[in-house]
């Protein structure tokens, strides 16, 4: 193969080449390929006139620190078999990140199996990521619909519910106006809205049918966005109510928000939890993404710090917190704690809970202080992405 290898923008003839790759490449169809065409930047690598390696990349916006932060997404990327093993999916990426930095891109999230190349890349998981089975039984046993109402369908106000709540969470994606109709048309969602009578919107849920091959349906949930505990509640309720028709409510990979309402309101705890490939985050713009995200209003601390860059050398950099906002720059201090461009992406989204976890993931740090201070500054949100792409 020694054919010269090009990297392009896709035309609608290159469009095609990588949608038939990815299936062979996938083993079965990617559907979005197809239905994010006219939102989504594809590169490919084309060699000898045909496409051997190619991806997706989106431009939007993530919440962290209850800031919206534009963010390069990679999705639906693929090698043909036999290019594989030349490092050609590195290169790919490099490829992809380009007209979306252009953009405005400051940050970057991929979802991937491969971690151990995308973490050589600058990417690295801020949390684990799990799908939840629960007998629809226990979930009818355990807890009570009080006195919500529930409304079919999608509205407006349930759709800025949702964007309120996603600022409360360090990853979810700040869904564009297209962003909900992709996901009903590719999945054929069907969307509840949860109330009290005379009240606005407090719950939205999202689920996915499919006829049981013996009887009944399997049940999975997309959309889990609630206010309170009670709606929480009375949202499980509700999937307990499928009794009759679905043995089993499976919440999809990082659908189940990481909070203990299913924790403590089941009466018997016979959950399965299945671990999946986590998503990732690289910094792309250290200054830009510090500045751009939201911080701790009543926190202020000046912490010199230092950061492994692309090429492994290490940079000073002064951190600076205060009122609400932060900026990093430059500075010859030495530094009181070192991040490598994986862990500063962990730090960033508030994957670091207390300085033991911190210490424990290999950040090394002169003074428990600065440290401290460093986790209590991300730590205000935890990190949640329930998003696809």
């Amino acid at each position: 193969m020694n054919q010269q290898l090009t990297f392009a923008p896709a035309d609608d003839g290159l469009w095609e080449q990588y949608d038939q790759l990815a299936t062979r490449a996938y083993g079965h169809p990617i559907r979005d390929i197809t239905h994010l065409r006219e939102h989504a930047d594809l590169q490919v690598v084309v060699r000898s006139g045909r496409v051997v390696a190619g991806g997706l990349g989106l431009l939007v916006d993530q919440f962290f620190g209850g800031a919206p932060v534009p963010s390069a997404c990679l999705g639906d990327g693929c090698v043909a078999p036999e290019e594989r093993g030349d490092h050609l999916a590195a290169d790919m990426a490099a490829e992809r990140l380009r007209p979306l930095t252009e953009r405005g891109a400051v940050i970057s999230t991929i979802t991937t199996s491969s971690t151990g190349y995308a973490r050589r890349l600058g990417w690295e998981a801020p949390t684990g990521v799990l799908a939840w089975a629960v007998a629809t039984d226990e979930l009818k046993r355990s807890f009570t619909d009080t006195d919500f109402e529930v409304e079919h369908g999608l509205t407006e106000e349930a759709e800025a519910l949702q964007r309120d709540l996603a600022r409360q969470w360090n990853g979810p994606v700040h869904r564009p106006p297209w962003w909900n109709r992709w996901k009903h048309d590719k999945t054929n969602l069907t969307t509840y809205c949860f109330a009290r009578p005379g009240h606005r919107t407090s719950g939205l849920l999202s689920l996915t049918t499919k006829r049981h091959e013996r009887h009944g349906m399997n049940l999975a949930v997309h959309d889990f966005w609630a206010t309170s505990q009670p709606t929480a509640a009375a949202m499980l309720a509700f999937l307990g109510r499928h009794n009759t028709r679905a043995r089993i409510i499976a919440f999809r990979r990082g659908a189940l928000p990481p909070y203990p309402t299913l924790l403590h309101g089941l009466r018997h705890h016979r959950t399965t939890a299945e671990a999946w490939h986590p998503w990732m985050l690289r910094i792309l713009d250290i200054p830009a993404a510090i500045r751009l995200r939201g911080w701790p209003n009543d926190l202020t601390a000046a912490v010199p710090v230092e950061i492994e860059n692309e090429t492994g050398e290490w940079c000073r950099w002064m951190l600076h917190i205060k009122a609400g906002t932060a900026e990093i720059v430059p500075t010859h201090v030495e530094g009181q704690v070192t991040f490598t461009r994986g862990q500063l992406a962990v730090w960033y989204a508030g994957g670091y809970r207390s300085t033991i976890s911190a210490r424990m993931a290999g950040v090394h740090a002169g003074s428990e202080k600065a440290l401290a201070a460093l986790v209590l500054s991300t730590a205000q949100f935890e990190p949640w992405l329930p998003d696809h792409f």
